[in-house]
């Protein structure tokens, strides 16, 4: 009944992932450098692009805990329902 979670992702999603996320920030980072702006508005959108990304790593961990919650909380039910039927008798008579 202890049975290991698996991984749904191979290592190629997880490489493809990090250099899509690499690339496009190094992307826009480049892009913001070499914007023909001051350097207020430059700075002002490197910060926002800082916010962006530090937001969605934060979104991304609370909806991966959320769901990790989830299925723990499923994992126990499933095992008290395995417990009881286990301990179930139906030929069992109460009182003789």
């Amino acid at each position: 009944m202890s049975t290991s979670m698996q991984s749904r992702t191979t290592a190629a999603y997880y490489v493809q992932a990090v250099l899509s996320f690499a690339i496009s920030g190094g992307a826009l980072a480049v892009g913001i450098a070499y914007l023909p702006v001051g350097a207020w508005t430059r700075a002002f959108l490197g910060i926002g692009l800082l916010y962006t990304v530090t937001s969605s790593f934060t979104l991304a961990k609370v909806v991966r805990d959320r769901q990790e919650s989830t299925e723990i909380v499923t994992r126990v039910d499933q095992a008290r329902l395995e417990k009881l039927l286990a301990e179930h008798d139906p030929f069992k008579v109460e009182g003789i």
